[in-house]
């Protein structure tokens, strides 16, 4: 229960640092922000709807899409990044805190990669594209950062040609990519993952493990000093399914032993067929 509040903390300041970083750098220079929250401001600058309104209505689709795809934990902290971020956005004032919009578009993107990598550390997202985000790496063994920062590549080319005005593109193309390199830092989701399971439950954790896109062997071990035969239990992850497995792990046997190492490269198949 304290790890439900921890985490659901953890997604609100996420939140609210990426509802400062639009209010507080991108919004008063009229830059963008990628994905969901830049087409709010593409359609909040050039007609009289209200940027909050909209990041909540366009995000409305990527989270039922997520549900079904991602899974209702995933998506249960999506919701509250959504909804906070939505509040926070309608409350925080729009003033400029730097008159320079380079500098802006540097912290608006270091304020919003903080705020989406500690939501992903702990299991959830900000809604929007990198929902999409998610899947993507789900399926393809490619960063977070780095999908979204070539899905938000097209939100700016919309905005250069609408605004007619290549220097707050460009502005913003920076501010973007350093969202994306920010949550590379803080979300490594694409670094790779062997796990070492010792339990006394081999059938049941296999049955649940096996429903993941990961392969897994079993590995017959002796204990040293008790000479016990037990079943061992490999596979290899990424940091994003990490967080399911022990979870999965926790409720199958809390009792298992377990070792987890960073990967350094994995060669032939890495996701199960």
């Amino acid at each position: 229960m304290l790890k439900i509040v921890l985490n659901c903390l953890t997604v609100i300041f996420g939140a609210a640092a990426i509802a400062c970083g639009f209010n507080l750098f991108l919004v008063p220079h009229h830059l963008l922000s990628g994905g969901v929250a830049g087409l709010s401001m593409l359609i909040g600058y050039f007609t009289k709807f209200d940027i909050s309104a909209m990041y909540f209505i366009i995000n409305i689709p990527m989270l039922i899409a997520g549900w079904f795809i991602l899974g209702k934990r995933f998506i249960s902290l999506s919701i509250l990044s959504v909804v906070v971020t939505t509040w926070i956005l309608a409350w925080v004032p729009v003033q400029s805190v730097v008159s320079d919009p380079l500098l802006a578009s540097v912290f608006g993107g270091v304020m919003i990669g903080v705020g989406a990598g500690i939501s992903f550390r702990v299991g959830g997202s900000t809604g929007g594209f990198d929902i999409i985000g998610s899947i993507v790496t789900r399926y393809r063994d490619f960063p977070v950062g780095t999908v979204l920062v070539g899905m938000n590549g097209l939100v700016i080319l919309a905005a250069g040609y609408l605004n007619d005005d290549w220097n707050i593109a460009l502005a913003s193309m920076l501010s973007i990519f350093v969202t994306g390199k920010v949550l590379d830092q803080i979300y490594v989701s694409h670094t790779k993952i062997t796990v070492y399971i010792i339990t006394e439950h081999t059938d049941k954790l296999l049955e649940r493990m096996l429903t993941t896109p990961r392969g897994v062997s079993k590995i017959k071990i002796e204990g040293a000093f008790s000479h016990t035969e037990k079943d061992m239990l490999m596979t290899v992850t990424t940091r994003y399914e990490l967080v399911e497995l022990k979870r999965i792990i926790k409720e199958v046997d809390p009792s298992a032993f377990v070792n987890i190492v960073e990967t350094v490269g994995v060669m032939g198949s890495f996701r199960r067929r």
